[in-house]
């Protein structure tokens, strides 16, 4: 699941190897998992602006904090880029996006009572160091009152290639990098038709996840028009790995299709010995075939391949599981709620094949409507003749019905259902997080965002 990967160094010969790698994530129900993974905007709670990396009070500073709870630190380059904990000790990892966004890549985990537990656990713990430190941690999509100018840097290798390359395919990937924040949520499958209806499911209810989750109307202090402006930045960002894969929704789609679309998108990087590896723009299928240029003679390793499969971008992605993309960050309820949402949807086989079902119809087309409306106009935008509102309340339902059927409890009568909870206000009250932040921002705040600092951090 998330956090550190656990592929090996073992050589990959062929395209076959690549599918069987994919594959062979494949499990029994019975040990489907929950991997939640979640970014948090830190900030100086005096200037309202984002940390610096190095400093006594920096995102630097924060990751030594941390390792007073048992956390080891990844160390690149002779920085302390992020931390990780053994599975006996809770597992998982805490890792700093671009711009210092700080990120949980949680433990696969069984219920989600688990995964919110180790949520709430992970954000006690920033608390009591931020408390420290003079920080605070915001939950929204989009960076609210900073822009690229002020955003720091981050020192891993990963990214500055990224830095160089984002502005030559698209206008913004480099707010991708340093100004967004998501939440997203990874799970198994059991075979490769399992993975095909997940998969395909997925990508075609993520544009009403942004809905449901839209918190990010702001940008550089100013209402954008726009509820998540996070979403619509990957409408412009590298559309070579970007999108909504209409192609999964073709004919024999399985993961001998899923692997051919990743060999062409273009490659990023290769590591070796801990130093990133400039091949901006090559080609995976020469490096299969030992012919890529920086490497000449080699060929990739499972770790190769994976790392790989970390940047691609679409709206949900398939690596030995699949992870939904498209969805804001926000207040810690959100946290519990995403996994909620998409654990109800299809980790029970009568629920995923009704979810199927209601999608079934929807042409590519309408599916690409969907996902450049929605970060637009939300809950109100128009789909055939409903709104998406409707939909929404439809899939949530459909989300309760799910997890009363997996029927996991809390040792005190309760279930997962009720993690669903801020979803059906949303849904009840026909408004977004994103809603809720305009109306705000126009009333009570009368333009000032120290309320929303206020309201919307950990």
């Amino acid at each position: 699941m998330s956090g550190p990967s656990s592929a090996s160094e073992t050589v990959l010969e062929s395209k076959n190897a690549l599918i069987d790698w994919m594959a062979s994530g494949a499990k029994p129900a019975s040990q489907w998992r929950i991997g939640t993974e979640h970014e948090k905007f830190g900030y100086d709670l005096a200037t309202k602006q984002p940390l610096r990396y190095e400093g006594p009070t920096g995102i630097e500073a924060m990751l030594r904090g941390l390792t007073r709870f048992g956390w080891q630190e990844i160390i690149e380059q002779g920085k302390l880029v992020g931390l990780t904990r053994d599975a006996a000790s809770g597992g998982g990892s805490v890792t700093l996006e671009p711009g210092g966004q700080l990120e949980l890549s949680g433990a696969p985990l069984a219920t989600i009572h688990d995964t919110c537990r180790e949520v709430n656990a992970h954000l006690r713990e920033v608390r009591a160091v931020a408390e420290e430190l003079g920080q605070g941690y915001l939950g929204l999509g989009f960076a609210p009152s900073w822009g690229l100018a002020e955003a720091p840097h981050m020192p891993k290798g990963r990214y500055e290639l990224m830095r160089d390359y984002m502005p030559t395919r698209g206008q913004r990937g480099l707010d991708m990098m340093y100004l967004s924040c998501t939440v997203q949520v990874n799970l198994d499958f059991s075979s490769e038709q399992d993975m095909v209806d997940k998969l395909r499911l997925s990508l075609a209810l993520q544009p009403i996840a942004t809905a449901l989750f839209a918190n990010s109307p702001l940008r550089v202090n100013q209402l954008t028009g726009n509820l998540s402006e996070r979403s619509l930045v990957w409408l412009d960002t590298d559309p070579d790995r970007t999108g909504m894969l209409p192609f999964a929704f073709e004919e024999g789609f399985g993961f001998e299709r899923y692997v051919e679309y990743a060999l062409d998108v273009p490659m990023y990087f290769v590591i070796r010995n801990g130093n990133y590896i400039n091949v901006m723009g090559e080609s995976f299928r020469d490096f299969l075939h030992g012919r890529l240029p920086a490497l000449p003679g080699e060929k990739p390793t499972e770790r190769d391949w994976e790392n790989h499969l970390t940047t691609l971008f679409p709206e949900a992605r398939v690596k030995r599981f699949i992870e939904m993309r498209g969805a804001d960050s926000g207040p810690w309820q959100s946290l519990c709620a995403l996994p909620a949402l998409w654990v109800g949807l299809l980790y029970d086989p009568a629920t995923l094949q009704k979810g199927l079902d209601m999608v079934a119809d929807w042409t590519a087309d309408e599916r690409l409507t969907l996902r450049r409306q929605i970060p637009v106009t939300g809950l109100q935008t128009n789909f055939r003749e409903r709104t998406v509102l409707d939909i929404a309340r439809d899939v949530v339902a459909l989300a309760e019905q799910g997890l009363a059927a997996r029927a996991r409890g809390d040792g005190s009568g309760g279930d997962e259902r009720g993690f669903l909870a801020p979803l059906q206000k949303t849904v009840r009250d026909g408004k977004t997080p994103a809603d809720r932040i305009v109306d705000a921002y126009r009333g009570v705040w009368n333009g000032d965002l120290a309320p929303l600092f206020a309201e919307n951090s950990f």
